[in-house]
């Protein structure tokens, strides 16, 4: 079939960061992600132009998830954050933020490409050294023997995303609660590949924050005319309960028969033959003792209702997303066939029971190991329950990767402010074979580092939304915040109170000065010694993996796009 139209050439745009539609692009986006940032970041509504659900958020995944992003250079940039937040989970806005600010402040020292790349991989190296090295002076080591460093990092998460709308005592609550449904998922034996179990998250909206609970075992929605006719039970003992798990359909329907054909005899019923296989397949679970049956799909009601004359309860429905925790939880295998089924594909229950909350009523399924655990998560709208879930999430992600290495980064701003106190310091002190061996001058090392320090501490900066003063302390290089309107005859240790991640006070000696100014540079001291450490309540920790992966994609993500030299679009 011939073209109706003649085929357009394809666009070629050479050096397409000096274009202002691309440059104005990146400012957007760039203060799309800032204003997000952090306990007082701005809410941003996604939605279409065509109606339909409004997401009310200033989490990085939902929002660039909603972002309609047409430039290829940006399209690296959200594929590249994206991609690190669903390996990660956290430290989206972070990583966001630190790759638009290198690519603008980058681009103003006018530097060729590779020198920057260069330099920059340098950098690179120098903060994730100094980050996994014991020198390090804004990393915390978590002890699992002591809960306060691990709920001073769930609640970091939580308190960071304002759409939530918790206040301080519900952020308490919550982050016990994740807390103790994470402990709750570690195996009590320890072996050489050990798997964590899951924390199932269970609905309750327009109810208050403080009536989320957690349960050891699963909770399954069941209805309220089964509710109240559930038991008796058959138990193999007075402590086990023998299960059946189905993943296939129970219904007597033939969708899961196959490709091929069914030759059936005349007179023959396929219906009756059928529901035949099924009673007999009831009548095997009798004999086997199992007193719970559970189905992802459709159980017949001929099947249901055997069952129950032998006190062996059904439950239907349950979904795909629960067969890997009830089978993780039970050591049940799932059952794909309606033939004979081995014994070895059961599993066992310690307890079954009832629950209800608010309105909803539950089958409580009480394991023998607690390796999964229900998390009823409650709060006032479905848009708040839907940050909330996220954030949840989010912290189980984080403590997950924190059992692998078992440490944290201060929050509030004072990682990146120390962090760029320390590559200032060490750009200042780099000995001559190293300049060498990346083949450049001091003055551009230095122009490069101060571009990259400058971009960790903007931020830093974004943590301030309401146009107070920053600053930083001469001693550890810590982020300080200083609320707008202050006097301008007052010195800056009555203004300030607190640093951003809560360790260091105002009673200490400290030098202030205001970020981003010029001062002489200094070497950061350490406070991993500080008892401050263990006795503040309220620390405010990041994920030290997450943190650490989001520099690293930053750095690399922002020398690739600098590094575009023409972009080729098709145009038809």
């Amino acid at each position: 079939m011939s073209r109706i139209e003649a085929k357009k050439p394809s666009l070629c745009t050479n050096d397409p960061l000096t274009k202002e539609r691309v440059s104005f692009s990146l400012s957007v986006l760039s203060g799309i992600v800032k204003s997000c940032y952090g306990p007082t970041g701005r809410l941003k509504q996604l939605h279409n132009g065509m109606g339909g659900y409004v997401r009310t958020t200033s989490q990085s995944s939902a929002l660039l998830g909603g972002l309609s992003i047409t430039h290829p250079a940006l399209k690296v940039l959200t594929a590249s954050v994206q991609n690190h937040i669903s390996r990660f989970s956290d430290c989206g806005l972070f990583t966001a933020i630190l790759c638009c600010s290198l690519v603008e402040h980058f681009q103003r020292i006018n530097f060729a490409a590779c020198t920057v790349t260069k330099i920059s991989r340098h950098l690179l190296s120098l903060c994730t050294d100094y980050l996994k090295s014991e020198a390090c002076g804004c990393r915390v080591s978590v002890d699992f023997d002591s809960i306060k460093t691990l709920l001073s990092l769930v609640r970091s998460i939580l308190a960071s995303k304002p759409a939530c709308m918790l206040n301080k005592t519900e952020a308490n609550h919550l982050s016990t609660l994740v807390l103790k449904a994470f402990l709750l998922t570690i195996p009590h034996t320890i072996e050489t590949n050990v798997v964590l179990g899951k924390c199932v998250i269970i609905p309750v909206k327009g109810k208050r924050v403080m009536d989320s609970t957690v349960f050891p075992g699963l909770l399954i929605d069941i209805p309220e005319f089964q509710f109240a006719r559930t038991f008796p039970v058959k138990r193999v003992s007075s402590s086990a309960i023998k299960m059946a798990l189905f993943c296939i359909s129970m219904s007597g329907d033939l969708s899961n028969i196959g490709e091929g054909t069914v030759i059936v005899h005349h007179g023959i019923s396929l219906e009756v033959a059928v529901l035949d296989q099924l009673l007999n397949l009831g009548k095997q679970l009798v004999n086997d003792q199992v007193g719970l049956v559970v189905c992802q799909k459709v159980i017949h009601p001929s099947l249901k209702q055997y069952l129950k004359e032998h006190c062996v309860i059904t439950i239907d429905r349950v979904g795909v997303s629960m067969m890997e925790p009830l089978s993780q939880m039970t050591g049940s295998q799932p059952i794909a066939a309606l033939h004979s089924v081995s014994p070895t594909c059961y599993g066992s229950l310690k307890d079954l029971r009832t629950e209800s909350f608010v309105s909803k009523h539950f089958l409580h399924l009480v394991p023998n190991d607690t390796l999964v655990c229900s998390l009823i998560l409650c709060n006032r709208n479905e848009m708040a329950w839907d940050e909330l879930k996220l954030a949840c999430q989010t912290a189980e992600h984080v403590l997950q990767l924190t059992i692998k290495q078992p440490l944290a980064l201060l929050g509030g701003g004072c990682t990146e402010t120390h962090l760029a106190s320390y590559i200032r310091h060490k750009s200042f002190t780099l000995p001559t074979s190293v300049l060498k061996a990346i083949d450049c001058s001091r003055t551009q090392y230095q122009l490069v580092a101060d571009a990259f320090c400058r971009s960790l501490e903007c931020v830093a900066c974004c943590l301030e939304h309401d146009d107070g003063e920053i600053l930083t302390d001469m001693v550890y290089g810590h982020f300080w915040s200083v609320q707008s309107g202050f006097p301008s005859d007052c010195n800056w240790s009555d203004l300030v109170l607190k640093c951003g991640c809560g360790i260091y006070n105002n009673q200490r000696n400290l030098n202030w000065t205001v970020l981003r100014s010029q001062y002489i540079p200094f070497a950061p001291q350490s406070c991993s010694n500080e008892p401050s450490i263990n006795s503040t309540d309220h620390l405010v920790l990041d994920c030290f993996t997450a943190k650490c992966s989001g520099l690293q994609v930053a750095v690399e993500t922002a020398n690739l796009i600098l590094d575009l030299s023409y972009i080729v679009e098709d145009q038809n």
